[in-house]
């Protein structure tokens, strides 16, 4: 059964020259222990995704369609109190910079057992007990003295670990983790990744993985979800995805990719750019920048389909179509 269920989310943000729709029809669903990879370029929806499911979307931005389920419950329409209560106790949340997490004037045991109480049934002792114990877990040395001390006296490697122990604490079922390695060096990149991997495996907590890095998506994911435009392009197991790309954006960004073993003068590029909100082609979103694109391309836009081992929102793969270039 899937822990996470987002169907046909829509998110938009109404303006004075109309309302930019950000979220297109998104669909999909994360199992218990499971890490899922959101992959694309910057403005296709990620982070947006991320904040949509955690109840943190800025205003004026709002969910304006569709349904996002909790084991089951819908999440997407609660109150601002009673999601603030899922946030910490079924929802934690990894953020890409670790100041932004955490106060700067409270040491970091103080922001780890106000963050257990608040969730957790335990007196302060026990908390400052189970505060230590994350800490441990996740990796910082010495952690019985490090606990009351405050967040600049950390390198930013270890405040996110501090910030992996703070979403952790109230032991939640699901953690969406937003670029939490893009501002580390490549060393601290694969220790956290590791000890995401394992602390979530040992928790049976089901991880979204939002980044920008397939290096990051192949060492660390079971499925990715490829984005373009604020819809879904690709989705599948994470080898056959990266290995064997069925829609021409992922094969794009997997040729971009430098090979160590083959030497070329040139990477490869995706000529264009993303479109704009306000300027998303009829069709499919990606025609314009498509080497494969035809006729029905421009005219109607694709939902996923079975495209081998994974699903791909492109007209290459719809059995019923006379593909003429």
């Amino acid at each position: 059964m899937s822990l996470l269920q987002i169907k046909n989310l829509v998110v938009e943000f109404p303006g004075r020259r109309g309302t930019l729709r950000a979220l297109d029809d998104i669909s999909f669903n994360i199992a218990p222990g499971e890490i899922l990879g959101v992959v694309g370029e910057s403005g296709a929806g990620k982070s947006l995704t991320g904040a949509a499911i955690i109840g943190l979307l800025e205003p004026p931005g709002r969910v304006a369609g569709g349904q996002i389920l909790l084991e089951g419950e819908r999440i997407d329409n609660l109150s601002h109190e009673r999601m603030r209560h899922i946030r910490g106790r079924k929802i934690g949340a990894i953020f890409q910079d670790p100041l932004t997490s955490l106060n700067p004037l409270y040491t970091i045991g103080r922001q780890l057992v106000e963050t257990i109480q608040a969730h957790l049934p335990v007196n302060a002792q026990e908390a400052r007990a189970r505060a230590i114990e994350l800490l441990n877990d996740t990796g910082i040395p010495a952690a019985a003295q490090r606990i009351d001390h405050y967040p600049h006296q950390f390198s930013g490697g270890m405040r996110q670990r501090v910030v992996i122990a703070l979403a952790l604490a109230a032991e939640p079922k699901l953690i969406v983790a937003d670029e939490p390695t893009t501002a580390l060096d490549v060393s601290i990149q694969a220790q956290v990744i590791t000890l995401l991997k394992t602390i979530c495996r040992q928790r049976g907590a089901a991880v979204m993985l939002i980044t920008h890095d397939m290096g990051v998506i192949a060492e660390t994911c079971d499925r990715v979800a490829v984005m373009y435009a604020g819809r879904i392009a690709e989705i599948g197991p994470v080898h056959q995805v990266i290995n064997h790309p069925a829609h021409p954006y992922t094969a794009g960004l997997m040729a971009a990719i430098p090979h160590i073993a083959v030497e070329r003068e040139r990477l490869y590029q995706i000529d264009g750019a993303m479109p704009r909100l306000n300027a998303i082609p009829e069709g499919c979103a990606f025609n314009p920048r498509c080497p494969k694109a035809f006729d029905r391309c421009r005219q109607d836009r694709p939902d996923l389909m079975p495209a081998g081992a994974t699903r791909a929102a492109c007209w290459l793969h719809d059995a019923h179509a006379v593909v003429a270039a």
